[in-house]
């Protein structure tokens, strides 16, 4: 079974289903200059609508880039915390559209 939303990809052939914070932090730590230089997140489905990819600046840090071609979203930016990029990828991702999630419900008080 695939995941549920969205998957984690690594160069190196890693994959993780519907990764946590957590689980990018371990991902983008693992990243390196020789064979593991990128890290790709997107919806586990035919021609995805947006992705998140992470990979490694060869003066140091890394390069993250932001697409979501429903809200015509593009971000590139650089950053050197691997805490704060998990963080930020992780809400980034929440407000994204998935197909199979449940919409809230509201309840009338």
């Amino acid at each position: 079974m695939g995941a549920q939303y969205y998957g984690a990809d690594s160069e190196n052939g890693d994959r993780i289903d519907d990764p946590s914070e957590d689980a990018l932090f371990m991902l983008i730590s693992d990243l390196n200059d020789s064979g593991n230089a990128f890290v790709v997140v997107q919806p586990d489905e035919d021609d995805p609508a947006w992705f998140a990819s992470v990979a490694v600046l060869d003066e140091g840090g890394y390069e993250i880039v932001r697409r979501d071609s429903v809200r015509s979203e593009h971000e590139v930016t650089t950053a050197t915390g691997i805490n704060d990029i998990a963080r930020d990828l992780t809400i980034w991702m929440a407000a994204r559209d998935f197909p199979r999630r449940p919409t809230k419900q509201v309840s009338e008080s």
